[in-house]
């Protein structure tokens, strides 16, 4: 049994609730934790890998841990020429996005390749893989808290403006629908409470959520202004008098923008041992956006929240 996979079992079950094994493709896949997660994956039943890269760097990884007798198939790049505008790593994704759009993969999964590398080839339309407006939604599982925590925007949208933020609200939505999560509760996250034109970020929270109660979103509530305390925490809302029955109970938080979605993900994964995992929302098929650091637990859940998009969304 995984770590965290009673924290996460309800996702888990829905990755195992495929009907056939997602073929998963992986953009650079000389690296370590991300093959084992995969090959988990695919022992797990739900993932037939398909690893991009080069093919010597990938045996030579498969036989250091032990996998090189799995089943798996390798798409090859070492013939493909490079230049200083063409690194390897943008022949990773060249070849990837290649695959999912002649309908040979189902899943795009990040390997051993930057952040940059990753999102740029994703979010350019020209490769035909945004849906909308792409945002990351983190799942995060924090030891006080009663249920897995959803955080959106925490690595794509750097500064978006309301309008944009509740498009990523309506992407957080459709995540936890997946996930069988029926009309979530977002926190539209301000540094206090009340809306003061001094703070921008609580006059922006409250005229997001007037604009949901006007022309819903999604089929979701959304509640805001309101502090990380109050979010999470009944007890901190009655003795600060704040009356929402939502306090400690949130599914998601609307984050203002990247910097504070990427801090708080940050400091609770690395300084508050939290597991956390995550998904691009707004692309034509799932991408599970690892990272190369990341324990193979994490990376392993971020494989089943891709593949659990591929489910039907609970009615």
């Amino acid at each position: 049994m995984h770590i965290y996979e009673k924290e996460f079992d309800f996702v888990i079950q829905r990755a195992k609730a495929l009907e056939r094994p997602a073929r998963m493709v992986v953009a650079g896949a000389d690296c370590e934790n991300i093959m084992k997660a995969v090959f988990e994956a695919e022992a797990q039943g739900f993932c037939e890998p398909i690893l991009v890269g080069f093919k010597d760097r990938i045996i030579a990884m498969l036989k250091k841990l032990g996998l090189h007798e799995r089943n798996y198939a390798i798409s090859d790049v070492s013939d493909c020429q490079l230049s200083d505008l063409n690194t390897d790593y943008h022949i990773f994704m060249k070849r990837a996005i290649s695959i999912i759009n002649d309908g040979l993969g189902d899943i795009l999964v990040r390997g051993n390749t930057s952040t940059r590398n990753f999102l740029m080839p994703i979010l350019d339309k020209k490769n035909g893989l945004t849906d909308g407006l792409v945002s990351e939604v983190a799942l995060l599982k924090v030891p006080y808290y009663d249920k897995v925590l959803a955080l959106s925007d925490v690595s794509v949208m750097i500064s978006p403006s309301e309008g944009q933020r509740r498009k990523i609200a309506k992407n957080i939505v459709d995540v936890l629908s997946h996930l069988g999560v029926k009309r979530p509760k977002i926190a539209v996250l301000a540094l206090v409470e009340k809306p003061s034109f001094h703070m921008r970020d609580t006059v922006e929270a409250q005229n997001i959520v007037r604009a949901h109660m006007a022309d819903p979103i999604a089929d979701c509530e959304l509640v805001g202004p309101i502090p990380w305390d109050l979010i999470v925490s009944k007890e901190a809302a009655r003795l600060k008098g704040y009356d929402n029955p939502h306090c400690g109970e949130f599914d998601a938080v609307l984050m203002p923008n990247v910097m504070a979605g990427n801090t708080v993900m940050k400091v609770l994964t690395m300084s508050a041992n939290v597991n956390a995992c995550g998904v691009l929302a707004g692309t034509k098929v799932p991408v599970a956006i690892t990272s190369r650091s990341s324990m193979e637990e994490q990376v392993f859940l971020s494989l089943c929240v891709a593949a659990a998009m591929l489910t039907n969304p609970e009615e």
